[in-house]
């Protein structure tokens, strides 16, 4: 997925830590042969070749992760979009990176034309539909649905606590051999004052998610443009968010829930947060400096 993983973890002095890496490593590579766009024999990519109109049994884990990739398109009312994958070709982003420009109106168009989750069916026996030029990108979401697997692994082993990271993507259980809770510190905005209040997450059973629009842009015309694309504009998000957070339950979610509110931004997003009873923090570019906004349910995870 063209990032690292880290884990801290306890566990008993005797364990075999060549065996854990090596078991935590192919919990990985299964993600990446399932669903990496880089990865031209993957299974995701297998499906993107595939001809019009016929149905394909997917991996469970693929099946898994393009299942909610779908539930979240709905819930963001697009915002989130597995289907993206034609507008991150055309705008020269993910595997198929090449000039970074902005595209010509025709190659635009029928990116967008493309683009849309609703095209995308499924059944209940594993199967998916490729209608005809659906191009899956599921970088969004399966980084996090790695950081699941590697934790519902490491809890299969009997490990007390441990604290998985995934491309920034983490999600905490236990406790530290001192009792105390594994502690995140949200990334912010890199212009934001650094003497100012840092937001500290506890992770205990819970996952956080980052996205922004300063890990990857480009700049043109003296304009820059954000690598996180609206799937129902087909251009890059203007005006965003320094810096999105997500808290969930699990890694996959918040990963592309990150992504969803990056997209909104924060006026709709917190809107929508409250309502769905999301934790969400933004963090904006304000006339005099960098300003946050966060969702209630944010706001309660906050430490005392």
């Amino acid at each position: 997925m063209g990032t690292s993983w880290c884990v801290k973890l306890v566990a008993p002095a005797r364990t075999d830590l060549h065996a854990l890496h090596a078991a935590i490593q192919s919990r990985l590579d299964r993600v990446v042969a399932q669903m990496s766009t880089w990865d031209t024999t993957s299974d995701i990519s297998r499906f993107n070749r595939a001809a019009a109109g016929t149905w394909h049994a997917l991996p469970e884990d693929f099946f898994t992760v393009l299942s909610c990739a779908l539930d979240i398109a709905r819930e963001s009312d697009g915002a989130f979009d597995p289907t993206i994958g034609p507008l991150v070709a055309a705008w020269g982003f993910g595997a198929a990176q090449g000039e970074q420009e902005i595209p010509g109106d025709a190659v635009r168009v029928d990116a967008c034309m493309r683009v849309g989750w609703r095209n995308v069916l499924l059944q209940a026996d594993g199967h998916a539909w490729q209608a005809g030029g659906i191009q899956l990108d599921l970088s969004a979401i399966a980084k996090g649905y790695g950081v699941d697997l590697v934790v519902d692994h490491l809890r299969e082993l009997d490990i007390v606590a441990a604290l998985v990271e995934v491309g920034g993507e983490l999600r905490g259980f236990g406790s530290k051999p001192d009792g105390s809770a594994w502690q995140v510190l949200v990334e912010a905005s890199p212009d934001a004052d650094e003497d100012g209040e840092p937001c500290v997450i506890v992770l205990d059973g819970g996952a956080v998610a980052t996205s922004g629009d300063h890990w990857h842009a480009f700049e043109q015309a003296g304009v820059s443009f954000s690598h996180t694309l609206d799937p129902r504009s087909g251009k890059p998000v203007e005006r965003a968010c320094s810096a999105v957070t997500v808290i969930a339950s699990d890694a996959m979610r918040a990963d592309a829930w990150a992504t969803a509110f990056t997209v909104m931004g924060a006026e709709a997003g917190v809107t929508l947060a409250n309502e769905r009873n999301l934790a969400v923090r933004f963090v904006t570019r304000g006339e005099h400096g960098p300003m946050v906004h966060m969702s209630d349910p944010f706001r309660t995870r906050m430490p005392a």
